[in-house]
């Protein structure tokens, strides 16, 4: 025990460090799975980069209106490639993930038009762009376009016959979000999607299916477009990002969708062929180069979380056994004490602000104080290892990323030793 590093360098005590060797015996056949899960994406990656003869010279910036830009076309069909799609739009000026969803929304629906989510109520930052919270300028509800919501079963899982019955002849878009987000409920699976597809479209083959994809990045073999999707959308500071980019999202569908997404973000009769890539596109493709790989490490530290925390008698979920359709790994905990004392340890173990204490702050977007825990090279990445909760019961962490499995393991070994320390287990 002494030469090891998580004794050596953090003074982790031997029943600590005995405990992850417990976890880790555990996680070997779930390990394995994710690792021929990685191989086969990189693969699939390698060969879109072949197949569209990426060259150095699709790295180089753009200026001005960014005519001629072979790079960001590249990019463009690199993902939509990857994602199964005809057609795809990789900008960096596509903040997050709720921008990706917005603009993939908001340019695909007239006023008049319904959207139905089929997962449940959608993820906080959704609500005021849609308009189920009252007040934000700009909303759907504000330009006329309704939405519904179809609840999940009493499994937690899609409902297809239920939003089969809530179709109507409004409806324009049905929305899948693939994630849990706030919620404790399985991710939605690609096989899920598929299923969902293909009884929509036995309804009405105009509507349009569209897919929030955050966290769920080659996570499976297959993406939502090769499950029939229409339309999908994610972010760059989460799995296709790899850890890499410093900004931006992808949306990836049906050319005439896409069309539509780049009329908005642009202008219509400019399209895709405008929007200059002022800084270096080196890391949007390596990024994505180093997704499959990045997100590997991830599903280890939550497979791993998962072992080491429910067998100290905590509710988890996924268990350590259950098929991964994101990167997400929630952990329940019995008070807000325990959840604090588990996002500060996630802070502590980071290399970027190691020394800041997080604490529960009114964030824009979410109805509940949030606590996170991020100590990110790129700010907000959670593909890098972070966490988060609102601070309300069940008092749920909500934990993701890691570029770097022993980091990881790091850091749910110090806020095992914190709350042992603290007298709670």
């Amino acid at each position: 025990m002494k030469n090891n590093g998580l004794s050596k360098f953090y003074g982790l005590d031997d029943i600590i460090i005995e405990k992850a060797s417990n976890a880790e015996s555990l996680c070997k056949k779930a390990f394995t799975g994710i690792d021929e899960t990685a191989e086969y994406n990189q693969c699939k990656v390698v060969k879109a980069f072949q197949d569209n003869n990426v060259s150095e010279t699709h790295f180089i910036a753009t200026t001005g209106y960014g005519y001629g830009d072979r790079g960001r076309e590249v990019l463009d069909s690199v993902y939509a490639q990857i994602f199964g799609s005809e057609d795809a739009m990789v900008r960096q000026s596509m903040a997050s993930g709720t921008v990706a969803n917005t603009l993939m929304i908001f340019s695909n629906l007239r006023p008049g038009d319904e959207i139905l989510f089929a997962s449940g109520m959608p993820y906080d930052t959704l609500l005021d762009a849609v308009g189920i919270r009252d007040g934000s300028p700009g909303s759907m509800k504000e330009y006329g376009i309704s939405h519904r919501i179809v609840d999940l079963d009493d499994n937690g899982e899609m409902n297809i016959d239920a939003v089969i019955k809530a179709i109507s002849s409004k409806t324009k878009m049905i929305f899948i979000q693939r994630s849990r987000g706030y919620a404790w409920r399985r991710p939605v699976m690609v096989e899920d999607i598929r299923k969902a597809v293909t009884e929509i479209k036995k309804v009405r083959r105009d509507i349009i299916v569209a897919v929030d994809n955050c966290y769920g990045e080659f996570v499976e073999r297959e993406e939502p477009g090769d499950a029939g999707s229409d339309i999908l959308a994610g972010s760059l500071i989460k799995n296709p990002g790899g850890g890499l980019c410093a900004s931006g999202g992808y949306i990836c569908g049906r050319k005439d969708l896409i069309e539509n997404c780049a009329s908005r973000l642009y202008s219509p009769g400019l399209s895709k062929e405008v929007g200059a890539s002022v800084s270096d596109k080196r890391l949007l493709f390596q990024g994505l180069f180093m997704a499959p790989h990045t997100v590997a490490e991830s599903l280890k530290g939550a497979v791993f979380a998962s072992a080491l925390f429910s067998a100290e008698g905590y509710e988890t979920s996924p268990a350590v056994d259950d098929k991964r359709g994101d990167i997400i790994q929630l952990v329940k905990f019995n008070s807000k004490k325990e959840l604090t004392d588990f996002c500060e340890s996630i802070q502590k173990a980071s290399p970027v602000d190691s020394m800041a204490r997080p604490v529960p702050w009114d964030m824009p977007g979410y109805e509940d104080k949030v606590i996170m825990a991020a100590g990110t090279f790129v700010q907000g990445a959670s593909i890098e290892f972070s966490a988060d909760a609102p601070v309300r019961k069940p008092y749920i962490a909500y934990m993701q990323g890691g570029l770097v499995y022993h980091q990881v393991k790091l850091g749910l070994l110090i806020a095992l030793q914190s709350i042992r320390n603290n007298g709670i287990i």
